[in-house]
């Protein structure tokens, strides 16, 4: 018989798959908005070429961001049926349910997330 989810972390779950499907949606668009702009670049003034390459590096940037997001947001689903989920990776004590609630994908506690921080 496997790990039973508890009500928490039933919610969390259900919160986490919500927050994958909106960052993969939103991936794809900018995927689409990113192809567009790369092949809408053809001959132009510098200022156009310029503006669309900082507009390309924008979108970059803004995708490895998500991508982070959506990586852990799939590592926190693994936890959740591992049954690992809401252990501070740090010192294994249990993260509070608010802090969870605010960041369904959270690995520290906030006194081991303040020491990462401080490193």
């Amino acid at each position: 018989m496997g790990y039973e989810l508890t009500e928490f972390e039933k919610e969390m779950e259900q919160n986490l798959l919500e927050m994958k499907d909106k960052l993969q949606a939103k991936l794809s668009k900018s995927d689409n908005d990113f192809r567009n702009l790369v092949g809408s670049t053809g001959p132009g003034d510098s200022v156009d070429v310029a503006s669309d390459d900082l507009a390309s590096k924008k979108m970059e940037a803004i995708g490895k961001i998500d991508a982070g997001h959506l990586n852990a947001i799939n590592q926190a689903l693994v936890r959740i049926r591992n049954g690992k989920y809401g252990v501070c990776a740090m010192c294994g004590k249990k993260i509070p349910e608010d802090r969870l609630r605010a960041i369904p994908y959270a690995l520290l506690c906030m006194p081991c997330k303040r020491k990462s921080e401080h490193r």
